[in-house]
């Protein structure tokens, strides 16, 4: 296990960059309900949107629980942004602003910079200064960004009040190799930005274009230890977000729990599956059966290899248990399914313990289904009729097993 020597903090952008993805909408209810969950499983900050009334009256939900974790409006670089979360009660927000040369162009051909810095310091000052509020700047697209514009500004930010500045991967195209250079090396900004400017902390945001979100994040958390006393990591749960999506919430606080040891995750993670269970319920988002810690399927074993390993010691190809992070373990049937298994679905519907050779004829029937053109794992309910042409059931049997009862939505929080 590795140590870290900066805290991590989870700020957790779900209900902000995550509604922002294709074909997403949520209710005010719903909202608040997942901010709930969100500081259940660790998230010590988390991001708003406020624009449509939607969204501020969750917002005004979210607030009025009162929660220990931070709640910040996201804001574009103008006071009227700035008004409208004062209005709605934020005591902290994040100001967003392009750092690169692409965006600037695209977006104010006919400003320059210096007119655009000077924007940008007045609205900071504003909200840091004249209302008091506790200030994040965001530098969109900085891992395209010129590097002695992106020092200037967050240096400006610095003395007009914001005390973070984010990294903002917005194309996912940063590399987390320690000799990829400024702007793409995520290591380099951090240890740059540390020696370079008069920022307070640093936060990152990492987009998944290229697969890489979880790497530049865990990246610049090992580039910050023994440099920042925090590094603050913006997530979304299940990575969603625009195009690719985010840095997954559930993998960066499964990382830093079980390869770095940071403990005040304990007793929290336990929620994850719960947590991204209600999110794909209340967003209409099906999880994938085989995402990684939360999907179905990471728990589930179907040949016949690994079901031997998994029924006489789980670590065989389990790296941790399922119910660390409130998932299952599930022993499917299929073409690849050996003796072990079988034998175990038997006992488990039956309650009966087979003999060898009933348990091979078995499997000789269930090989001839898939030779037949089965696809799909055996449903309970066709290895049922398998086994009854063996006459193998007592007088009375469970009508569905243990797994199949088990709830595919946990939508309650416990106390």
């Amino acid at each position: 296990m590795c140590s870290l020597k900066t805290d991590p903090i989870i700020d957790d952008t779900t209900l902000r960059d995550g509604m922002q993805m294709p074909g997403l909408a949520i209710k005010p209810q719903d909202a608040a309900k997942i901010a709930e969950l969100l500081y259940k499983i660790g998230a010590e900050r988390i991001e708003l949107f406020h624009y449509q009334e939607p969204d501020r009256k969750a917002a005004k939900l979210i607030l009025a629980k009162k929660m220990s974790c931070r709640v910040a409006g996201w804001c574009r670089a103008n006071k009227k942004d700035i008004d409208s979360a004062i209005n709605i009660g934020f005591e902290e927000v994040g100001i967003s602003h392009p750092v690169s040369n692409i965006h600037l162009q695209a977006k104010w051909p006919n400003k320059t910079k210096e007119e655009l810095l000077a924007n940008f310091v007045d609205v900071v000052e504003y909200a840091a200064k004249t209302h008091g509020l506790r200030t994040f700047v965001h530098g969109e697209d900085g891992t395209r960004a010129d590097w002695a514009f992106e020092k200037k500004l967050v240096n400006l930010s610095a003395d007009a009040g914001a005390e973070c500045y984010r990294i903002c991967d917005t194309v996912g195209i940063g590399l987390p190799e320690l000799d990829a250079p400024l702007p793409i090396g995520i290591p380099a900004k951090i240890k740059a930005l540390k020696v370079e400017t008069r920022i307070k902390a640093l936060e990152v945001h990492m987009h998944n274009d290229f697969g890489n979100a979880v790497g530049n994040t865990m990246a610049a958390v090992r580039a910050a230890s023994g440099l920042w006393d925090k590094i603050y990591i913006n997530t979304t749960c299940l990575g969603i977000g625009e195009r690719a999506g985010n840095v997954e919430t559930e993998k960066i606080l499964l990382n830093l729990y079980l390869h770095y040891g940071v403990k005040k995750y304990e007793g929290k993670i336990q929620y994850l599956k719960q947590t991204t269970d209600f999110i794909s319920q209340a967003v209409g988002l099906e999880v994938p059966h085989n995402q990684a810690i939360v999907g179905k399927y990471g728990f589930t074993h179907e040949s016949g290899i690994h079901g031997h390993g998994v029924l006489n010691n789980p670590w065989t190809y389990e790296p941790y248990p399922p119910e660390l992070v409130g998932n299952y373990r599930y022993l499917t049937i299929g073409k690849q399914s050996g003796k072990s298994i079988i034998k175990n679905k038997m006992i488990e519907l039956t309650g009966i313990q087979p003999n060898d050779e009933t348990v091979a004829a078995v499997l000789k029937q269930v090989k001839t289904f898939y030779a037949n053109g089965k696809q799909e794992s055996l449903k309970d309910s066709e290895f049922k009729k398998i086994l009854q042409t063996f006459r193998l059931f007592p007088d009375k049997i469970p009508s569905e097993s243990k797994y199949e009862s088990l709830p595919e939505l946990c939508l309650d929080v416990p106390a």
